[in-house]
């Protein structure tokens, strides 16, 4: 059986925003021998005093915290119409994406400029589609950022969940990543007639 692939990956659009703030960070303050920010696990931090793991050496770390299906894209429909037929599969599935961007820099004067920044790219630009975009990947149709504000109590569990102290950050919801399993399906056949009680009905056309 042939490895199956996908249309769409979650990393495929957090590289892109990763890659995006770092362009912003450039733009603004010049270009850097290290990353302004770095795609990776925030929680890795309370557990790597040694700085060794490569969070440490960015001023930001864009972490994936949650996933929530987009159950209004899903369509309904397990079946696509080819031109020898019909094929039978899930519907794609689509995604929202819960990215956290925490400031790790030390000096938290320039933990909170580095948020700022961070903010600030994305009120520049929140929808980033192909036609604008041309590093987006081919596979991603459409991603939109959306501010989200927690309340003291989910940011208290969120940290508690990560596993550390609370770092300068802020959380966007990343819509819509869609996933597929592409692999070849065996096309079926076309209903052609129907049979109810020993009658023969034609289909419609």
């Amino acid at each position: 059986m042939p490895v199956a692939t996908h249309t769409a990956m979650i990393d495929k659009a957090l590289l892109f925003l990763e890659k995006e703030v770092n362009n912003y960070f450039d733009a603004r303050l010049g270009p850097s021998t290290q990353k302004w920010v770095l795609l990776g696990n925030i929680a890795k931090l309370a557990d790597d005093s040694s700085g060794g793991g490569g969070e440490n050496n960015a001023r930001a770390v864009l972490s994936l915290v949650n996933i929530e299906e987009d159950r209004i894209s899903k369509s309904p429909e397990n079946f696509r119409r080819v031109p020898d037929g019909i094929v039978y599969k899930n519907p794609k599935l689509y995604f929202n994406l819960f990215a956290l961007f925490a400031v790790t820099a030390t000096t938290y004067t320039t933990a909170l400029s580095t948020l700022s920044t961070v903010i600030q790219c994305f009120q520049a630009t929140y929808v980033f589609e192909r036609a604008t975009s041309p590093t987006l990947d081919p596979s991603l149709e459409k991603i939109t950022l959306e501010l989200y504000t927690l309340n003291f109590e989910q940011v208290n569990h969120l940290w508690s969940t990560l596993g550390g102290k609370y770092l300068p950050s802020v959380l966007y919801k990343v819509r819509v990543v869609g996933i597929e399993d592409t692999e070849k399906q065996t096309p079926g056949e076309l209903i052609r007639e129907i049979t109810i009680n020993d009658r023969l009905l034609q289909p419609t056309p």
